[in-house]
């Protein structure tokens, strides 16, 4: 999901769906908008994301989609992940005509908006860490961790949005999902999806956002694969990245440390998610007290 910089003009929006009240648009995707909405009768404001179907034998797996996300997010039950309220498919007779999902509405900035420093990523992804760690206590795997997926609030709150590529850990998925640039090689090859999938999504997304800069994925974003193939890169030809302590110097060497065995082609090489808690914790402690930089592991 992309979210916009400014809410659409009244003119442009439907002045309710499923007669719930349209207040902006504060997100759009290839197939699906999701508007800040009102609920007609406690006045709560929600989000409401909304899909309609134009071609049946094309579009309807993003309303199965939607469904499974739902389902997902009811499982779940974590302050870091939004809540999912209701989903309905829109039928006229025997018709589909599209779905709508209500969730918890956040106001928040996404990670790539706000450009946090080194001590308040680390704050930020002790969250996330967290967050995913209990959707894999619970048998998911998120499988599209990105900066646009992290919403940050004024008072500091964190949350991870957007389960409509999550799973059952040991899912082998029929298309390839995920986002290049953060995509584990497990997904772009369409492999095994485990929690060690997340992991490397998290691992990619911190590495960005402490870096500026993508790590070298199997499926690199659009125009970054120097022409060499057009389609997933084998791991054996993935190098690592440059160590995000050597790009940025405020980088603790523990964090750097986490981030590159997060980001291992290999799954099972890859540090875990608790792992990757435990670290990030014991960074916080160490910037606080001063010594960030001195701690080797």
């Amino acid at each position: 999901m992309t979210t916009l910089p400014m809410p659409a003009t009244m003119t442009q929006l439907p002045k309710e769906i499923d007669g719930y009240p349209i207040l902006s648009l504060i997100g759009e995707g290839a197939f699906s908008k999701i508007y800040a909405a009102k609920d007609p009768k406690t006045r709560q404001l929600l989000a409401l994301k909304h899909v309609i179907i134009n071609d049946p034998k094309k579009d309807d797996r993003w309303v199965e989609q939607m469904e499974s996300e739902t389902r997902i997010a009811n499982a779940l039950d974590h302050p870091v992940l939004r809540k999912v309220f209701h989903f309905k498919r829109q039928r006229r007779w025997l018709k589909s005509l599209g779905a709508v999902m209500l969730m918890e509405f956040v106001d928040g900035r996404t990670l790539d908006v706000i450009k946090p420093d080194v001590q308040e990523t680390i704050r930020i992804f002790i969250h996330l860490a967290q967050g995913l760690q209990h959707i894999e206590q619970l048998g998911f795997v998120h499988c599209d961790m990105k900066p646009i997926n992290v919403l940050v609030t004024s008072n500091g709150d964190v949350k991870i949005i957007d389960l409509g590529q999550a799973c059952e850990s040991g899912t082998v998925k029929k298309r390839i999902q995920g986002t290049p640039g953060y995509m584990a090689p497990e997904q772009a090859h369409r492999r095994e999806i485990t929690p060690a999938t997340d992991v490397y999504n998290l691992g990619a997304t911190m590495y960005w956002v402490l870096c500026g800069r993508v790590i070298p994925t199997a499926l690199p974003p659009r125009g970054q694969n120097n022409g060499l193939t057009t389609g997933a890169v084998e791991e054996r030809f993935l190098k690592p990245p440059i160590p995000a302590n050597e790009v940025n110097p405020d980088v603790p060497n523990i964090v750097a440390k986490t981030i590159q065995e997060a980001v291992d082609p290999d799954p099972a090489r890859r540090i875990t998610m608790s792992k990757f808690l435990e670290r990030l914790e014991m960074a916080q402690g160490l910037l606080k007290s001063g010594n960030g930089q001195e701690f080797e592991i």
